[in-house]
């Protein structure tokens, strides 16, 4: 039985060893040289005397930090990846949260390095992947390794504003990657086109199946996501087949008229996630490419990443929100109503996860790990986590599970209850609309609705004011020339709130 990731790496390298593995614009790696690599990297770390710690891997996007990933678990530890484009004060918190004793950095980061606060042991990825490897360190290794040793710690935010890692292991990423691989049907000839940093778990749709399969991942560079014919050009000038991507990094495309000059022609596969799809977008996809397959995916950090999917195989009316169906083999979505007890036919209720897949925990956090991985209300006879994941869902009259809104989006005004993602959904139908983001003041009671399009404020509220309950209708409305995303993509709601708290000044 498998129990270690590496072993996907394993088998393939003899079967691939010449085969593009992982690659950007300009460099590329083979199988065997990741392989090669990554056991150097692994036989640094050993000789040092690092094993089942935290190493954090401090590099530019590139397919050598793919490899330091694999080097630090080769060596029986578990990588902390960051990057320059987080902010320095993040980075500081992370470095103080994990206490590495050695840091991975490259050429380009090496300077970065020495801002911060740091007593380990700073060394170069150019340096260490010439080791010369030893097999018997290795391997002694391995035998010891069990499938619930960690791989990685990812941050993600905190509610108090302290990042906290989350601790996944190698049980759940494969129990992750092989389910996944069986629903969106990847294979030896899938070509993915990484949209992700690789400090966010998402990449992992990416990484672990290319490995399994012998597939190849390019790493797409982030300037590209600023020019969306570039972009499309990109992907066909790789024969990028398959798409793993938030859904703003999708509707970037789709709302600026791009098909209108270029089409991804090789793509067969569309995975969508972390946001709602606009349905007037989504249909803008799926009329360039009728024979794709799209998928919606759903599934949080804690989980390891997605646990619930939704094949899309009908149309939908603008109105209309795309499910996202089901959960993953293996793995079980409980709705919990106010009660505790398990929701009822439409009845809305907090989507908690049981099963394999669930990490963890946070790292060196076991106060806020106890918060949310709890014992399932359920079963009273034998201990069993679920983690509660602060999402609502129902299930619709298909007995497909649609998701609500974070509980984090519900607000009151007004004396309603209301789901600010659903203010969002219906601006996004609008004409001239390309993107919305709502936040709420609850000093002053006003809904705020930021949006990029061409579209008068005027003519949006007018809109708005036919599709949405008076109380519903935002208080105020800002046009954007461009909307403040994530690091992954995602609309950055922290941002748009903090700069309308400070006056709506200039955004981060």
């Amino acid at each position: 039985m498998q129990n270690h990731v590496l072993d996907y790496m394993d088998q393939i390298v003899a079967v691939k060893p010449d085969k593009i593995a992982f690659a950007n614009d300009k460099e590329a790696l083979t199988f065997a040289q990741v392989y090669g690599q990554s056991r150097a990297v692994g036989t640094f770390l050993h000789s040092q005397g690092v094993y089942k710690k935290p190493v954090v891997v401090f590099m530019n996007k590139h397919p050598r930090e793919i490899a330091a990933f694999f080097g630090v678990i080769a060596a029986g530890d578990f990588y902390v990846p960051i990057d320059e484009e987080m902010p320095a004060s993040r980075i500081q918190l992370i470095l103080e949260n994990v206490q590495a004793e050695v840091l991975i950095c490259d050429a380009g980061t090496r300077e970065a390095t020495e801002k911060f606060d740091y007593h380990g042991k700073v060394v170069l990825y150019d340096d260490i992947c010439l080791t010369t490897v030893d097999d018997d360190a290795l391997w002694d290794i391995r035998s010891r390794a069990i499938d619930t040793d960690p791989i990685y710690i990812v941050f993600t935010s905190g509610s108090t504003g302290v990042p906290k890692g989350v601790a996944a292991c190698h049980r759940s990423v494969i129990d992750y990657i092989e389910q996944l691989s069986e629903v969106l049907e990847f294979d030896g000839d899938t070509v993915f086109g990484n949209q992700t940093p690789l400090y966010f778990d998402a990449c992992l749709k990416e990484l672990y199946p290319t490995l399994k399969f012998g597939a190849t991942t390019y790493l797409i560079p982030r300037e590209l996501f600023l020019f969306p014919v570039k972009l499309v050009e990109f992907l066909n000038d790789h024969g990028i087949n398959t798409l793993c991507w938030v859904v703003s990094a999708l509707t970037m495309i789709s709302a600026f008229g791009t098909f209108r000059t270029v089409v991804p022609k090789h793509l067969r596969t569309v995975a969508f996630g972390s946001e709602v799809f606009p349905i007037k977008q989504f249909a803008a996809w799926r009329a360039v490419l009728p024979q794709a397959r799209f998928v919606n995916l759903y599934g949080p950090t804690e989980g390891t990443g997605m646990c619930c999917y939704y094949r899309v195989d009908r149309d939908f009316a603008p109105g209309e929100a795309i499910p996202i169906g089901r959960p993953f083999r293996n793995t079980e979505i409980i709705l919990l109503n106010e009660k505790n007890e398990r929701a009822g036919q439409g009845e809305t209720g907090e989507i908690c996860i049981r099963g394999t897949s669930l990490t963890l925990g946070y790292y060196n956090n076991f106060e806020k790990t106890k918060e949310v991985f709890v014992q399932n209300p359920l079963n009273t006879a034998y201990p069993e986590l679920i983690y509660r994941t602060g999402d609502l869902g129902r299930y619709n009259e298909r007995g497909e599970l649609m998701f609500v809104s974070r509980k984090d989006y519900q607000i009151k005004h007004m004396g309603h209850r209301i789901e600010l993602g659903e203010i969002e959904a219906n601006a996004n139908m609008v004409e001239g609309l390309r993107l919305s983001g709502c936040i709420y003041d609850d000093i002053k009671g006003k809904i705020v609705l930021y949006y990029v399009g061409n579209v008068e404020e005027k003519d949006l509220a007018a809109a708005l004011r036919e599709k949405l309950p008076r109380y519903m209708v935002p208080n105020r409305m800002v046009r954007l020339e461009q909307m403040p995303l994530t690091a992954n993509g995602k609309i950055d709601r922290v941002n748009l709130k903090q700069s309308y708290q400070g006056g709506g000044g200039t955004l981060k």
